[in-house]
């Protein structure tokens, strides 16, 4: 199913408006054929195409100029052997509710993942993370169809080369695959991690369960994060920088209760929301934009803000916390203009 001249203002989490000049609703294999037929009319048109999935981690800066192919493939197989489960899950699944739908079912192991938004297809690209856990713990393979050629193809999880909210998916040579399923591998002997942030606050003096973890998991969030359905947002919007060990001991020196996370390679991993909330900029607003009042990494729609005021209080926010701690923070929410993927610096040259 394609659609013309559509609003992509409910197919992103920030509520933005913007249109597409096509849109092409991927909902079964069995569609595969006609996606590559308008795929290859788009690339003879010189029109961008674009993959998108829950719209958690968007902002359309502008319309889109060319494809945006709306991944919503369904469906769940689960299989188990002495030792693990084994989870075959259509990239259109949404992640949170695979999560419940596994503690419901005793599949233990994505617990500490549970309401991170988006859909199934996009926790690879970006190897999403939370309370010491990462998807990446629980991948044994992702398929993808790459688009130039129309085959199928399957990575292990060695070969999507995982990294700090990265992976092969963000890379060029993988601009064109499209991820179909993913297969986690969970095993039956379950490890509690709960030693991570709030998670330390379960009570250790008798078992843990993954229920608990799921349930204290939601709650955190819950508390910490808004609704997207209530005040558009893209979850988290900047990463958490790393810094180098001289930088770290300089503000530590002046903040030595700075949340700091020192990494295998000798660097430091830092909190950009405490550097937002220590520049204090909760609450801070432009247009219809604003920094969320419970967490400043979080920045929200009000109701009627536009792209515009989105990308001027990104950038305010980025300048305010360069110039007092000299550190740049880097935006985790994927900028899309009209012609494709861009970045915070290049659409503040045309402002």
């Amino acid at each position: 199913m394609i659609e013309t001249n559509c609003s992509l203002k409910p197919f992103n989490s920030f509520a933005i408006e913007a249109k597409t000049e096509q849109l092409f609703h991927l909902k079964n294999r069995t569609q595969f054929p006609e996606l590559l037929v308008h795929i290859k009319q788009a690339i003879e048109n010189n029109k961008p195409i674009l993959i998108l999935g829950g719209g958690s981690n968007i902002l359309f800066c502008e319309n889109f100029a060319g494809l945006i192919i709306k991944v919503e493939l369904s469906g769940v197989e689960v299989t188990e052997s002495e030792s693990s489960y084994l989870l075959t899950v259509g990239a259109g699944e949404n992640w949170h509710k695979l999560v419940t739908d596994c503690i419901e079912q005793g599949i233990d192991g994505l617990e500490n993942l549970a309401l991170i938004p988006g859909v199934v297809g996009a926790a690879p690209v970006q190897n999403i993370g939370a309370y010491g856990t990462e998807f990446k713990d629980a991948c044994e393979s992702v398929e993808y169809i790459d688009l130039d050629s129309g085959q199928l193809h399957t990575l292990s999880a060695e070969q999507c080369l995982f990294g700090y909210r990265d992976s092969i998916f963000k890379t060029p040579a993988f601009k064109n695959a499209l991820i179909t399923q993913v297969t986690l591998k969970l095993s039956k002997k379950w490890q509690p991690q709960s030693r991570y942030g709030a998670l330390n606050n379960l009570k250790t003096d008798e078992q843990i369960t993954a229920k608990q973890i799921y349930q204290s998991v939601c709650q955190i969030r819950s508390e910490k994060l808004p609704d997207p359905a209530k005040l558009g947002n893209a979850g988290s919007f900047f990463k958490n920088p790393v810094v180098n060990q001289d930088l770290a001991d300089t503000l530590l020196a002046l903040h030595p209760k700075m949340p700091n996370y020192p990494q295998a390679d000798g660097k430091v991993k830092l909190a950009a929301g405490w550097l937002i909330d220590q520049a204090s900029l909760k609450g801070h607003q432009i247009g219809g934009a604003s920094v969320h009042q419970q967490q400043a990494l979080v920045l929200i729609n009000q109701g009627d803000a536009t792209a515009l005021d989105v990308v001027k209080l990104a950038g305010f926010v980025r300048d305010t916390v360069q110039q007092q701690f000299a550190v740049e923070l880097q935006h985790e929410v994927r900028f899309i203009g009209a012609v494709g993927e861009t970045n915070l610096s290049e659409v503040l040259k045309n402002v």
